[in-house]
């Protein structure tokens, strides 16, 4: 038995129909429901809206595999699976296309106004030296983090004849035309954007904190298209204000259950959802009609079902 915690494209429950597979689709069941039935499951996909944790594993008598759908395993305790020999596999090259594609889009939209000026016009205002946009040929863009999602990013930015630097703790000897690899301290000094592209964890949790944006030196463009507690909001924030940084583009928030906010939670979005340089969009980077197909597929083939 699979079970499929989360919605998936009909191509993936097509295949496991037409290769015989047993499964339930329930995308909206909960974790208290999951708890009770994970002990029928072989096989489990899932995304980041229930944790996968040791209580749940415990439970999993049967459990060979777990399959998610995106990047980013922070859901899941990893560990304790492999110690059960449980396989967990993700599928980052499925919507890697798509979260540079929002990333670039995002950056262009806040670097010439577009949104906002477009927000103006729809209230009768026609306002064009006050929308002047900055242009991105020729400029700095920091990456940080070239993995699956980094990596995609500068290849969207090599037709724009800017200076990629990318800083990745965990992996050398990447550079080449296009980019130079950095350090952490090169890309907050040089850098004109810069973009995080990476997982969560204890190392990378509250990484663009105080300390983070005292180091910014050309006034940056700040970008998050993966977790949203990589970024300290109330730090952004008070970047914002202090004219540290230019604008922001976040694609995650800190906490994006929107009914649960708290008073100050509320009072940071609308101040960001307010700002004339910073756009917020509801973690939707790797969630295109092509990538959607794609993590599907990707699985299918690294689960070798």
């Amino acid at each position: 038995m699979i079970i499929i915690t989360s919605s998936v494209h009909e191509s993936l429950l097509e295949y496991l129909s037409d290769k015989g597979y047993a499964y339930r689709y329930v995308p909206e069941i909960t974790y208290e429901q999951l708890l009770s039935e994970i002990h029928e499951a072989e096989g489990l996909f899932v995304t980041t809206r229930l944790p996968i944790n040791k209580a749940l594993l415990m439970k999993a008598e049967k459990l060979k595999w777990i399959g998610r759908l995106g990047s980013g395993m922070e859901m899941i305790d990893t560990a304790f699976a492999r110690s059960r020999d449980i396989y967990c596999v993700s599928s980052p090259e499925g919507n890697r296309t798509a979260v540079a594609e929002h990333s670039l889009g995002m950056l262009l939209n806040i670097m010439h106004h577009i949104a906002h000026s477009a927000d103006e016009v729809r209230h009768g205002l026609w306002k064009r030296d006050e929308n002047r946009g900055t242009e991105l040929t020729g400029k700095t863009v920091g990456i940080i983090g070239f993995g699956n999602t980094g990596e995609a990013f500068s290849r969207l930015l090599s037709a724009f004849n800017v200076t990629v630097l990318a800083y990745d703790k965990y992996r050398y000897d990447f550079g080449g035309r296009h980019v130079k690899e950095a350090s952490f301290e090169q890309v907050c000094r040089y850098a004109d954007v810069i973009s995080f592209h990476l997982p969560l964890n204890e190392e990378t949790r509250y990484m663009a904190d105080v300390a983070f944006f005292n180091k910014l030196r050309n006034q940056p463009y700040i970008l998050n298209a993966s977790r949203g507690e990589i970024m300290h909001t109330p730090s952004l924030i008070e970047a914002l204000k202090s004219g540290m940084i230019r604008g922001a583009a976040l694609d995650v928030l800190e906490n994006e259950r929107l009914n649960t906010f708290s008073p100050a939670e509320k009072e940071q979005l609308d101040y960001l959802t307010s700002h004339p340089a910073v756009i917020v969009t509801p973690h939707i980077a790797g969630y295109s009609h092509e990538s959607y197909k794609k993590m599907a597929e990707i699985l299918i083939q690294k689960l070798k079902l």
